[in-house]
């Protein structure tokens, strides 16, 4: 069985001028590109690709189409090292982020591929079935340009039944306070509280504000330098007592062998849609463990790609703890208005009540409304 068609479909989807976003800036407008890829016996796999969507669509056309048509799609796992070794797409390009987001989304449609051929979810497939559902985390908090209190996200997130709560800080440390101890109030003790700086400071900057919230209990800081600022990383983080997250924005296996070999971040966190896909983010996660640093995905995706990053988690290893120890840490699910997640799904995914379900059935688990996906496509 070979792949007969690869189809890149960009999607966007306007905000009305109401952009929201992090310290680091806003966006009014969500987009996304679905992968779709077809067997000559009619199989159809989905993937996603995260990044702009018209270029990610051009790098699938012209760098990749020719070569995925005739593949086995058990050959899945040899993209990413196909295309650092130039056997795919020239090796001069290769680790850069548009052709490493546009394999993501081949690679996820053919992981979906092949579940549905075996008849297992995805999650069987990269090696583990006994997870069924997982513990989501509201990401929200967002900085808007209608000026958005943070009082009104917290509590949507409490009504909503959130455990865990992800607010975005970031524009100075007096502005960080307030933002925290405002959520703490409202969510109560017992409700983890993670904060993203999404890269806007400097060492000094993020070790004042992070001492200044250390009071409020949080399960994590994230990005709190830019994420090529590697010696911050390296400066910071052993100095902190709590753990630092990172990963959105690094690509491929070679820089997260060195956040990893040289423990710069507490916890790695690979988008699924841009890091090379499944096979890449399953490379990682077995990196990771051998450092004992634990895997917690980066999730702004689409329906597909909070899918693929889903069966990732549920199939991620929990060493080097027994039972009788936490093993993961809460699944990223974003709260803001996102039609490419909540619609293109015939059966969108549900995360609250503190209880996310892993789809089970074959690949991915999911199906695409058709006329959800006309609506958004970007002619």
């Amino acid at each position: 069985m070979t792949i007969q068609t690869i189809d890149a479909i960009p999607l966007s989807h306007s905000l009305d001028g109401r952009a929201l976003g992090s310290s680091r800036g806003k966006t009014d407008t969500r987009f996304t590109t679905l992968v779709r890829a077809e067997t000559e016996d009619g199989l159809v796999g989905w993937g996603e690709a995260f990044a702009p969507p018209r270029t990610v669509a051009t790098a699938i056309d012209e760098l990749l189409a020719d070569e995925i048509v005739g593949m086995d799609p058990y050959q899945v796992e040899s993209l990413v090292t196909d295309s650092y070794t130039g056997s795919l797409v020239d090796y001069h390009f290769a680790d850069g982020p548009f052709v490493q987001s546009a394999i993501s989304g081949v690679d996820i449609a053919l992981w979906d591929i092949l579940g549905k051929l075996t008849g297992e979810s995805v999650t069987r497939l990269l090696g583990s079935g006994d997870v069924s559902s997982v513990v989501p985390y509201a990401s929200t908090g967002y900085f808007t340009s209608w000026g958005q209190d943070i009082e009104e996200p917290m509590r949507a997130a409490a009504d909503e039944e959130f455990t865990a709560v992800k607010l975005k800080i970031g524009r100075g440390v007096e502005d960080d306070i307030d933002r925290v101890s405002t959520a703490r109030e409202i969510l109560g003790d017992e409700t983890q509280i993670m904060v993203d700086f999404n890269g806007n400071y400097t060492p000094k900057q993020a070790r004042r504000s992070v001492a200044a919230l250390e009071k409020y209990d949080l399960t994590w800081v994230e990005e709190p330098v830019p994420a090529e600022n590697l010696s911050g990383y390296r400066q910071l983080t052993p100095e902190l007592d709590i753990p630092v997250a990172a990963g959105e924005a690094h690509y491929g296996r070679f820089e997260y062998k060195q956040l990893l070999d040289e423990r710069l971040v507490d916890i790695v966190q690979p988008n699924i849609g841009r890091i090379g896909g499944l096979s890449e983010a399953r490379f990682i996660a077995k990196l990771a463990a051998t450092e004992n640093i634990p895997v917690c995905p980066h999730v702004w995706n689409g329906g597909v790609g909070v899918a693929a990053a889903l069966h990732f988690y549920a199939s991620l290893t929990t060493y080097p703890h027994s039972e009788n120890v936490p093993v993961l840490l809460p699944f990223e699910f974003d709260r803001s208005p996102n039609p490419l997640r909540d619609e293109l799904l015939e059966d969108p995914l549900d995360p609250r009540g503190g209880e996310l379900a892993v789809p089970d059935g074959p690949g991915l688990g999911i199906d695409i409304d058709e006329e959800a996906l006309e609506r958004y496509r970007i002619e």
